[in-house]
């Protein structure tokens, strides 16, 4: 019958058949009436003896297996995941696997010891290490140079083994290194151990003030002793007493001076206006200079005067410039202008300031326009040219007739009583013409009054009908038309010949 090995928690571990070995496990596991059980029973107790010693562990063990590793010569058991040592601390080259938390391992690649946390992460229990040397916070017992001498115990701050400042709650001066106990540090560069940190290299641990005091902590309290980046006081003063690059600069109402006898003065006397002062002589300039790219000497380009002549000036005539094309001052203000404008936005006319202007504008001056015309309501004065040819005044119409049209005067029309006859009319041939419709002309009279401008003198287009020849004179005939068919309507001469029958412009001298 076979037989069924359970485990002591009561768990099947595995059926031995009768006349057989089983090897689930490290142990020989004998059936019933297995011939030459002697011998597997003997290795088993053996094994169990010597706990499986070797080099390399079980490779069918089972938890709470106990197996002596003989390469590093540690007691080990199986957790049912991973070996543990018994006891000691786990050595490895790498983080081992397995170790719960509070367990140790010593790392023999950089010959330090670690912990693991809740978190699984080993954490460096020490020593510290960094570069080929010691890096720590390394506590030590020194001598003093007393006779004899007395122990102090300091905290030495070490990098790469070199000794950076010490903390100590006491003063004292160090002995000689060579007076110092075994295992002491490098200390050479320290001699005055002050209460407190002491810098290398400060090898009194002294600062002095700006009366020469050595300072000290208050009340005795440890202060760092040596050269720092920051600080609270500088020369026993404190540090919100100076300025920094990044501060506006403020000074009291007296202001300050510069140069050796202060000759230039800055200040805002009782809050008054701030003043810019040249105190050293009155004659004197004060003057504004600029070095050009950076190299070189200044050059003067401006200077504030108070000797013969007083005011601003430029350091050398016609040569810089006050603005420009793209950076223009709002508004100068000045008395007098003296010198060439290029541009202005008014003229002095008896006193008042005028602007020009292209349009008939009151109360401006005169402008031309971009065709070269010259616009103005009246022109007072004596013209010595024309640009057009004839003289004509204005006189109501109608309606408005074409450029040409010959007209006499209208006849009376009477709406209520009241004459609401136009002026002129079309003439025609029984009728004394008084003048041709104008486009253009030379001057006008009565410009300002409605109705159309008729030429009275000069040369004019004149409607004509029929053949013109340069010379003849023509005359009214109907409609505002004329023609070289005498009549007593009398318009002009013509000035240029048209052969052509129908109506057209022909330019005439006036007779009318």
């Amino acid at each position: 019958m076979a037989y069924i090995v359970n485990r002591y928690n009561g768990t099947q571990i595995t059926v031995v058949e009768d006349g057989t070995i089983d090897q689930t496990t490290d142990l020989k596991l004998i059936g019933k009436n297995y011939s030459g059980f002697g011998e597997a029973q003997n290795e088993n107790i053996v094994h169990l003896l010597e706990n499986f010693s070797g080099t390399s562990s079980p490779s069918k063990a089972i938890s709470g297996q106990v197996w002596y590793d003989s390469s590093t010569t540690k007691l080990k058991f199986y957790t049912g995941a991973a070996w543990k040592t018994a006891g000691g601390t786990e050595v490895a080259s790498s983080q081992p696997a397995g170790l719960d938390e509070g367990d140790l391992w010593w790392s023999s690649t950089n010959n330090q010891l670690y912990g693991k946390n809740g978190a699984g992460e080993f954490i460096l229990v020490g020593p510290q290490a960094a570069g080929s040397g010691t890096t720590q916070m390394l506590s030590v017992n020194v001598n003093n140079n007393a006779n004899p001498a007395v122990e102090k115990t300091i905290i030495v701050a070490l990098i790469n083994d070199t000794a950076i400042y010490v903390i100590s709650n006491e003063e004292f001066t160090l002995a000689a290194q060579v007076d110092q106990p075994a295992g002491v540090p490098a200390l050479g560069n320290f001699g005055l151990i002050k209460n407190g940190i002491t810098l290398v290299n400060s090898s009194t641990g002294r600062t002095k003030n700006s009366i020469g005091a050595d300072i000290t902590g208050a009340s005795g309290e440890p202060i760092v002793w040596g050269t720092v980046n920051d600080s609270l006081r500088l020369g026993g003063s404190l540090a919100s007493d100076y300025i920094k690059t990044s501060d506006s600069l403020t000074f009291g109402d007296a202001g300050f001076t510069v140069g050796a006898s202060a000759d230039l003065k800055i200040d805002v006397s009782n809050g008054a206006d701030p003043r810019l002062v040249n105190q050293n002589n009155a004659s004197n300039k004060i003057l504004v200079s600029i070095t050009a790219a950076g190299a070189g000497s200044p050059t003067d380009i401006i200077s504030f005067r108070n000797g013969t002549d007083r005011g601003i000036y430029p350091e050398t005539t016609n040569t810089f410039s006050l603005g420009s094309s793209s950076l223009k001052f709002a508004n100068v203000h000045a008395t007098t202008f003296n010198g060439t404008a290029t541009n202005a936005s008014a003229l002095d006319v008896g006193g008042t300031g005028r602007s020009a202007s292209t349009t008939a504008g009151v109360n401006t001056i005169a402008a031309r326009d971009s065709s070269g015309n010259l616009t103005a309501v009246i022109f007072n004065g004596t013209a010595t040219k024309a640009r057009y040819a004839d003289l004509a005044e204005k006189y109501t119409t109608a309606e408005e007739y074409p450029v040409g049209t010959v007209m006499a005067v209208g006849s009376p029309e009477f709406v209520n009583t009241k004459d609401v006859s136009a002026e002129v009319r079309p003439a025609k041939s029984s009728d004394i013409a008084v003048g041709v419709i104008s486009e253009n002309p030379a001057y006008l009279m009565n410009s300002e009054c409605n109705g159309q401008a008729v030429g009275l003198k000069g040369r004019v287009p004149v409607r004509c009908i029929g053949s013109v020849q340069k010379g003849q004179p023509v005359y009214a005939w109907e409609n505002g038309v004329a023609s070289t068919t005498a009549t007593r309507a009398l318009v002009g001469i013509a000035l240029e010949s048209n052969s052509e029958e129908t109506e057209k412009l022909v330019e005439c001298v006036l007779k009318t």
